[in-house]
């Protein structure tokens, strides 16, 4: 937690500081910030890389605005696919994203199904893809790159009530300022979320069954402006769920408590509550030919999942309590030198020290050595873990200007991950950008990739204290989970038809060894890492995007073949024929969508606008006759909405909002339960009205 004193000491001495005797030169502040910004990109810039863009009007003109959840707002970009609880998956990748704020990576937390970040912040987004150059390490199926609001561009406040279908009420306030004598900024933001939806429903019915949850988050950005070449800047988040597992009723029991195996399946009262924190401080500087960022950061993360024993016990035979926590410091420094008209080179590197616990309290009956119930009568096992954890990275990279259209940016970086396993690994990069012509420019790379897994998941529970109980594992290998190392290759075109009208192209094409993939294996919705011997990915992608005046639009649709053969650890999650067919055979990944787009257009006329979206997928992965071997169906839900600003004075706004999710009511499946590492059916969101009022002032 030193980061958080370090980040409030910061907060005080940058709010309070006086100045009254010491001559200060008044800077303008927004040529100033607006530099720094710039010289801030400059150090990390995604030369080479795929980089789809979502701006703060974009946010604005999709389903909810930003009263919808961040994934929400990721789901636009090519190549990215929707699972359930909250899922992303992009190029075919399960989770492997790298989330970076102002240009800071955020370290990891357990994923479960709550929405951390929160879409008000944001003032525009970007998902870097491809082939990444050297400064992105350990997560690369993709960069989530976020830039904040801050206060000199949103000042002022907005206080918002938003509300609608499945008793849904959201509050939130936001408020933005500056103060010039002392060349701060600031930005914070709030809100809280209650609804009857909080998970996707386990049925296609309209209500799904005990699925309350209550969401707080909050936000805060306070920069201060030491001269016109440094500040120092620091960002505090928190957020806190609660959480209530769905129901599916009419279930079977299969075991028998106390002499019963009957229980209603409706009245199940599983609970998940969900806690994620973190403190960044950041010092840059900007002089001359050379610019620098160092950060150091501090984060908290922890899922508790609390089961109904009783239900649990009769349904699954087992009934686990699991408290999963992780502590991570880090420091992180990148910067960038300008040697002349041809080269800037790029350097940095990444401490990261982590503390991990799995607690799991789990409730069993007797059996025999097949697992079979010998007794009625359950009885206790703890298996509780703690690992830490270190991740070492260190780059080099030269952006390098051989003509005046060409740019080569080539480079390598070293990781070394000290967590189950010690492994490490130099990774080449090289990326090549051609402009043809004003309106046509061309990029193709190569990247070698090192992924270690997330501590966080990595479960490896000793599996023989549950041999003679009916959490047996009829699967007795447990080889631990292991560094993904591949081989990436992208290349692409875009081409402005009209100045308000540009066309993209990407393909991309992986290799790897020890694929890594996550499943769902416990009753707790935490998912588990787990390796293929082999895996390819490969696919294309196609985008257009539109603008005129009032009008905006875009669409984008991506082909996606994702695949893997012989699971090679976590093998005791797998049933003895999965696990012999998978060793002999190339198998679709639980997540693969063959096809995947979305689309939307917006009108603003005078001070209303009027939009309309829609998110298409082709359909994850179920398994019938072999694992993964069909997918689950396609779904097209269509969203529309309307926002009307009102002009009551010359410093107060209202905005009224109105949206319809899902117009036609379609009932889609994302998961049917039977996938490698799905647990449970899961459906996307039955057809909703909702609405809401914005006050600025």
């Amino acid at each position: 937690m030193w980061a958080w004193v370090l980040a409030g000491f910061l907060c005080l001495f940058s709010i309070n500081s006086q100045a009254d005797n010491t001559p200060s030169t008044q800077l303008n502040e927004v040529e100033v910030i607006g530099k720094l910004d710039q010289a801030r990109n400059s150090i990390v810039p995604s030369l080479g890389a795929t980089n789809y863009n979502i701006g703060q009007e974009q946010i604005e003109d999709q389903s909810q605005g930003e009263n919808t959840s961040f994934n929400q707002v990721i789901l636009r970009a090519p190549g990215v696919v929707q699972d359930s609880f909250g899922g992303l998956h992009v190029r075919g990748e399960h989770a492997n994203l790298q989330y970076r704020i102002n240009d800071v990576l955020l370290p990891e937390s357990i994923t479960g199904f709550g929405q951390e970040l929160d879409s008000r912040f944001v003032d525009d987004v970007s998902l870097i893809n491809g082939s990444l150059p050297a400064q992105y390490g350990f997560r690369t199926a993709g960069v989530v790159d976020i830039h904040t609001k801050s206060g000199v561009f949103n000042q002022g406040g907005e206080i918002s009530m938003y509300g609608g279908n499945y008793n849904t009420i959201v509050t939130s306030f936001t408020y933005g300022g500056t103060n010039p004598k002392k060349d701060i900024n600031y930005y914070v933001t709030a809100s809280y979320l209650e609804d009857d939806f909080g998970i996707e429903n386990p049925t296609g019915s309209h209500n799904p069954i005990h699925d309350q949850t209550q969401q707080g988050k909050a936000f805060a950005y306070v920069s201060k402006v030491i001269d016109d070449t440094s500040r120092v800047s620091v960002m505090l988040s928190g957020s806190h769920g609660n959480f209530q597992i769905p129901n599916n009723p009419g279930q079977a029991g299969a075991f028998t408590l106390a002499g019963s195996s009957t229980y209603d399946s409706s009245n199940l009262n599983e609970r998940q509550t969900e806690q994620n924190y973190y403190a960044i401080v950041t010092y840059q500087k900007s002089v001359d030919n050379l610019n620098y960022q160092i950060s150091v950061f501090n984060r908290d993360s922890e899922v508790l999942f609390v089961p109904d024993i009783h239900g649990d016990l009769i349904f699954n035979g087992t009934a686990s309590h699991v408290d999963n926590s992780i502590i991570t410091d880090g420091l992180e420094m990148d910067a960038s030198y300008v040697l002349n008209d041809q080269h800037t080179l790029r350097a940095g590197s990444m401490f990261t020290i982590s503390d991990a616990q799995n607690e799991n309290t789990s409730y069993v009956f007797p059996a025999d050595s097949s697992g079979n119930q010998t007794s009625s009568n359950p009885f206790k096992i703890v298996d509780n873990h703690r690992k830490q954890g270190q991740l070492y990275g260190i780059y080099l990279q030269d952006e390098w200007k051989p003509i005046e259209r060409l740019t080569i940016n080539y480079g390598g970086r070293f990781d070394q991950s000290y967590q189950y396993l010690n492994e490490y690994q130099f990774s080449p990069r090289v990326n090549a950008v051609y402009e043809v012509d004003k309106n046509t420019t061309v990029h193709a790379g190569y990247s070698r990739y090192f992924t270690p897994p997330p501590l966080e998941l990595v479960q490896n529970p000793n599996i023989h204290i549950y041999d003679n109980t009916t959490n047996f594992f009829g699967v007795q290998a447990n080889d631990s989970v292991k560094a993904e190392r591949a081989n990436y290759y992208d290349a692409g075109i875009t081409h402005n038809f009209l100045p308000e009208l540009q066309v993209g192209w990407d393909g991309y094409y992986k290799t790897a060894r020890n694929q890594l993939d996550d499943g769902q294996f416990g009753q707790a919705i935490i998912t588990t890492p787990f390796n293929y011997a082999y895996g390819r990915v490969y696919g294309t992608e196609l985008t257009a995007n539109y603008k005129k005046d009032g009008f905006s639009a875009y669409s984008n649709i991506a082909f996606s073949r994702a695949v893997g053969k012989r699971w090679n650890s976590e093998q005791f999650h797998f049933t003895q024929a999965d696990l012999a067919y998978v060793n002999n055979h190339w198998i679709n990944l639980d997540h693969d969508s063959t096809f995947s787009g979305s689309a939307g257009v917006s009108y603003s006329l005078y001070h209303s606008t009027l939009y309309a979206d829609i998110l298409y997928g082709s359909g994850l992965r179920k398994s019938v006759t072999t694992p993964n071997d069909k997918h689950v169906g396609g779904h097209n839900p269509v969203n529309i909405g309307i926002e009307h600003t009102f002009k009551i004075n010359k410093e107060y706004d209202l905005k009224v909002r109105f949206d319809v999710v899902n117009l036609f009511d379609e009932v889609y499946q994302l998961r049917n339960g039977t996938g490698v590492g799905v647990s449970a059916p899961q459906y996307g969101a039955r057809r909703g009205f909702y609405g809401g009022m914005t006050m600025d002032f």
